[in-house]
């Protein structure tokens, strides 16, 4: 298991603070189509002896998500992108299947400890929902059934999985989140361990496998550490974090105050033989970092990097974390 962090901005600074305090791989954001697009930031982070840990973010998939006009030139894009990461050796694709947004919270500045501010949803607030992904800010109501979106998700996975598997690269699917049957209008698959057990079915693939974001399985009522050993061989990518309340009223925690036994799950990833990369995920807006990303900012990742380090270490011992 490795360290791995996304990193806004992708600076000289924070870079820096990241391999300082023990990260070993960044997870990047899509780049462009070209691999000259993506050869600056993947030499720079490597300058610092980091190496890339996943693409995720800002991947064109609408229209493969609602099967409309233009999905196989965004299939082709993917193809695309999958030849890339091979040519740079990077061995994960996150995505998700989330139609017309990206994760959707209604409150960005809630207080947590000391004044730190955190993310909140509230499904009785959803005119104050905001999609915090820039690419795909598109809360309209509309109708999209499960059955079409099961019907997309396999089609996509048939065109993209053989080449995935040539070129020994990892897709690795994000859950909803928040993880509702429906959200404005639109059905979501993505929402509970039975969905990713069919995911996995679906296209039977070594390559078919799951980024199990600790927080989205939290909101959807499943038990950590045992959906994590449930779910274990198909793990490919972990995104870090806790949250406290329901999939239809949670607020984001500091990683070490939140309701899940943090140190049982990292336990759990080391039990199941999980080798991949780990980052923390949504973290809390400290002191001065008002006008940060929500969730995204620097101070809280290095409290989260010190602790899951520890939790680390803890499970396996200084020579194995």
């Amino acid at each position: 298991m490795k360290l791995a962090s996304v990193l806004t901005p992708l600076s000289e600074e924070n870079l820096a603070l990241a391999a300082q305090t023990g990260v070993e791989s960044i997870t990047i954001r899509y780049q462009g189509p070209t691999l000259e697009d993506w050869k600056p930031a993947v030499d720079l982070i490597r300058s610092y002896g980091m190496e890339i840990a996943a693409v995720e973010d800002a991947i064109a998939m609408e229209n493969i998500i609602r099967g409309s006009e233009g999905r196989d030139e965004e299939i082709d894009g993917i193809i695309a992108l999958l030849h890339i990461m091979k040519e740079l050796a990077i061995p994960v694709l996150c995505y998700n299947f989330m139609a017309g947004t990206d994760w959707v919270r209604t409150k960005t500045d809630v207080l947590d400890r000391a004044g730190a501010k955190v993310t909140q949803f509230n499904l009785s607030e959803i005119d104050l929902a905001v999609s915090l992904d820039d690419a795909s800010k598109q809360l309209e109501h509309e109708d999209l059934e499960a059955a079409a979106l099961w019907e997309n998700l396999e089609y996509f996975l048939r065109r993209v999985l053989p080449v995935a598997e040539q070129l020994e690269i990892d897709l690795a699917m994000h859950p909803d989140d928040p993880p509702l049957e429906v959200f404005m209008g639109r059905a979501r698959i993505m929402n509970c361990v039975e969905g990713f057990k069919r995911l996995v079915e679906l296209v039977p693939s070594s390559r078919n496998g799951i980024c199990f974001c600790q927080g989205s399985f939290v909101e959807m009522g499943a038990a950590i550490p045992e959906s994590i050993y449930e779910l274990g061989k198909h793990i490919r990518y972990v995104h870090f974090r806790d949250v406290r309340g329901t999939k239809e009223n949670f607020t984001e925690t500091f990683h070490d105050n939140g309701p899940t036994d943090m140190a049982a799950a990292v336990k759990a990833y080391y039990d199941i033989g999980f080798t991949g990369p780990i980052r923390p995920d949504h973290v809390p807006q400290l002191y001065g970092e008002d006008c940060g990303e929500p969730g995204y900012t620097q101070l809280g990742r290095l409290f989260a990097y010190g602790y899951m380090r520890g939790l680390m270490h803890a499970s396996q011992g200084n020579s194995e974390a």
